[in-house]
């Protein structure tokens, strides 16, 4: 006679494979996880979360184990798409970790436009369990959408084991899955040139063409600031302090930023880069996303970071 104990252990087990019957699971195989592309795409998500949110000092180091709980997307979101939405910061329980990626989720697949269910790759439990396949699926839909001049490896795919239980049992099957797309062929012969951005291209050509470009952005400042009685001299250093990049937004967007939200005469570092963490936060919150821009870096006086921003609004209020 079996002992009772493996006789409820078995019991359960019939019961536990017949609530999931219908269920398909998708596993990515040993082998693949080892795959040098696989691991390549990883590391450029990674790099790429990281530095969207460096400003908000969050740091991830691996898919699986710090996505899960919706704080990391929540805020990928708000930075990526300017939404705000009303969750808390930091979900403990696993019912509030659901409850919140569930509203992170259903906004997610609202901008990434995949209310076609079947088009999905991921979901709520997939991503809540730590799936690597769907945490993957979900980062880089988010950054062809979000951000499509990312480049991000082209042609990865895994061999995966999907597993299905009915009432015949258990079946699995191998499979090809696609991560990310094979490059057309013309932009795999585009030069590091080309695919560079406009405004670090535009550094490296001659002197005059160069201070041609900053003459036409420091006429188009200047133009709006005189209104406020100031005027931009030197485009390399007097935005540093964030004071003066405040004062244009407001004047190009049409609303005032109050005084008390920042520092008309900051007199350290640490006051001229909550200047320009604000700044970029507006601009975010207006939908021109600068996430290749770090604060730090305009208050260190990157032309190169400068140059981007002022071209951004250059290019949009350009007719006023």
């Amino acid at each position: 006679m079996e002992p009772e104990c493996f006789e409820k252990y078995k019991e359960e087990d019939t019961l536990d494979i017949e609530s999931f019957q219908g269920d398909k699971t998708k596993v990515i195989q040993p082998t693949s996880l080892r795959d040098p592309d696989l691991e390549k795409l990883k590391e450029t998500l990674v790099d790429w979360i990281n530095s969207t949110l460096k400003t908000e000092h969050i740091v991830v180091k691996n898919l699986q184990e710090d996505l899960f709980d919706g704080l990391v997307l929540h805020h990928l979101l708000s930075r990526l798409a300017g939404v705000h939405l009303s969750v808390e910061e930091i979900a403990l329980s696993k019912k509030a970790q659901i409850r919140k990626l569930e509203i992170i989720m259903e906004e997610l697949d609202k901008r990434l436009g995949l209310q076609d269910s079947s088009r999905i790759k991921w979901n709520i439990k997939l991503i809540h369990n730590k799936d690597l396949l769907a945490t993957i699926h979900l980062l880089v839909a988010m950054v062809k959408c979000f951000q499509p001049d990312l480049d991000l490896p082209a042609n990865v795919k895994v061999k995966v084991v999907v597993v299905e239980v009915n009432k015949g049992g258990i079946k699995s099957d191998e499979q090809i899955e696609v991560l990310t797309e094979e490059s057309n062929t013309g932009s795999e012969s585009l030069s590091n040139t080309e695919r560079e951005d406009p405004i670090e291209q535009l550094l490296k050509l001659e002197d005059h063409k160069v201070n041609t470009v900053k003459k036409a952005i420091l006429h188009f400042v200047n133009k709006n600031m005189s209104t406020l009685g100031l005027q931009v001299d030197d485009m390399d250093k007097q935005f540093a302090d964030g004071v003066i990049l405040l004062l244009l937004i407001g004047q190009l967007e049409g609303f005032f930023v109050p005084l008390g939200d920042f520092y008309l005469t900051p007199v350290n570092p640490s006051e001229m880069l909550q200047n320009v963490t604000l700044a970029l936060d507006l601009l975010n919150d207006i939908g021109m996303q600068l996430s290749s821009v770090d604060p730090q870096d305009i208050v260190s006086q990157d032309i190169t970071a400068t140059f981007k921003i002022l071209y951004t609004l250059f290019r949009k209020h350009k007719g006023i």
